[in-house]
């Protein structure tokens, strides 16, 4: 019987879907240092996190989103240049790139003078994926 319990167990978690590693509680509580500059409205207008800031884009579905893809958002000339070169937001590059925006577009483009407009930099590991892990939990379907 207990083998029978385990495989149930690893088909249903097979079958779920799949959210990020971090903590998205934690993330809603971290997400209180970028309300500043960014915001979360879904597609019909409700704004979901934030408060209408337009410093940084709307981060909605930024889950598998090609960086520098937001129309109407004007981007730093690296944003564009790492979207041009096939960088998309998933977990491993939200926090890469949230924790040194600026470093983080210069080494995926490859220009040593590229800058982000973001200037804040998540120093924990743990913060960053919490983030990613509460943005994704606001766009899941």
């Amino acid at each position: 019987m207990k083998l029978t319990l385990t495989l149930a167990a690893v088909a249903a978690l097979t079958s779920a879907p799949v959210f990020a590693e971090g903590d998205a509680a934690a993330g809603e509580k971290a997400f209180k240092q970028c309300v500043a500059c960014h915001v979360v409205v879904n597609d019909a207008g409700e704004t979901l996190a934030g408060r209408k800031a337009k410093v940084g884009p709307n981060l909605y579905g930024i889950m598998d989103r090609a960086a520098g893809s937001v129309e109407g958002f004007k981007y730093s000339k690296g944003m564009l240049a790492a979207g041009e070169a096939g960088t998309v937001w998933t977990e491993e590059t939200f926090m890469a790139f949230v924790q040194d925006p600026t470093t983080y577009l210069r080494e995926v483009t490859g220009d040593a003078k590229a800058r982000s407009k973001m200037t804040y930099k998540v120093r924990k590991p743990d913060d960053a994926a919490n983030l990613y892990a509460y943005l994704s939990s606001l766009s899941a379907e």
